[in-house]
Parts: C-alpha cells; structure tokens; sequence
C-alpha cells in the first residue's frame, strides 16, 4: 500500500519531469526537460567515442586488432550520432514528422549494430572455442533481424523489440560454455573479485 503510493511521481513536485504513460502502440512523448537531458548525454559522448575509437585503432598490432577496433569504433560512434540526431530531430524539428519517424526507427537499429559491434572484439580476438567462429556470424544475423523487424513492426509490439535487444546482448556470451577449461585465465580475475 506505501509502495504504490511512493512510486506515484504524478503526485509530486518531480510530475513536471515526467510525462504519463502511453499505451503498448505508441511511441512515448519526453518533456522538455527528458528532450534537454538526452539531446546533452548522448551528444557529450560523441567527442570521447570517436577519440577512444581512434586510440583503439592506432594500439591494434595485427589486422584483427585493425578491423575489430573499426568495428567496435563504428556501432560506437554511430550510436551516439544517430541517437543525438535523431533526439535533437524530434525536440526541435517536431514539425517533420516523416524525418522524426524515420530517424527514431534508424535511432532503434543502431542499437542492433552497436550489440553486435560491442562483441565483434571479443568474438574476434580470444581463442573462446568452437561457437565463437559461428557466434562471429550470428551476432550480425541477428542485428539484420532485429534491423528488419524494426523495419516492418516499429512501435508496434515493445515487448518483443526489448526481449530482441536482451535477447542479443546475452546470447554471443554463450560462448563462454564452449571454452577449452572451465576458466580461463581472465575468467578467474572475475572470479576473486
């Protein structure tokens, strides 16, 4: 009964960062201050991403090192372009809807990619046994998938897009079941901590 209660933020001086919620088809309308606050946050780490990228790049060693780095380097800093974008779109430019639409469905598929570029390193650069040849593949058969059904099903069904996205950050580390012992070398530093 307190809980309920607690967790109703209508009824507080915060109401006015917060917008109600929107039914399961359509898509959620920020405030000014949710447009303000994700137009700064994912526009501050567009800077970092492509210096950090570019570090990647120039410590690789071998090719693997090289395309893993451009990979990585590229769902990274696609991601927060897209999403600044597309955020700063639809606070200022709400008039072009047809951009905004378009935008917001690209801004959901970067998100695919950028999974599926966060483990190609991984994937790519440890001897993680037998799956990890075809996780390599998987992992950008998937974001083609969820890039697809962004495609054709946009707003239509959130629970299966976020069960899609878990679904894909999980999976690739399946692979870790596929490894020669039982841990490896770096496994057992997470292990003591």
């Amino acid at each position: 009964m307190f809980a309920p209660r607690l967790l109703d933020f209508q009824k507080t001086k915060y109401a006015r960062f917060m917008n109600h919620r929107v039914p399961a088809h359509k898509r959620y309308q920020p405030t000014e201050y949710e447009h303000a606050a994700n137009c700064a946050t994912h526009a501050f780490w567009i800077i970092p991403s492509i210096l950090g990228s570019s570090n990647l790049y120039f410590l690789s060693d071998d090719d693997w090192e090289t395309i893993s780095a451009w990979i990585y380097g590229l769902g990274l800093c696609g991601l927060f372009v897209v999403s600044t974008v597309f955020h700063t779109i639809s606070w200022k430019k709400s008039h072009l809807r047809m951009v905004e639409h378009c935008l917001h469905m690209f801004d959901r598929m970067v998100i695919y990619f950028f999974i599926a570029a966060s483990y190609a390193p991984w994937l790519n650069l440890r001897e993680l046994g037998p799956w990890a040849s075809h996780m390599r593949w998987l992992v950008w058969i998937m974001a083609s998938v969820g890039t697809i059904y962004v495609f054709f099903f946009h707003e239509r069904y959130k629970l299966v897009e976020l069960l899609c996205y878990v679904v894909m950050g999980f999976f690739p580390a399946l692979v870790i079941l596929s490894m020669a012992g039982k841990l490896r070398p770096g496994m057992t530093c997470l292990k003591r901590q």
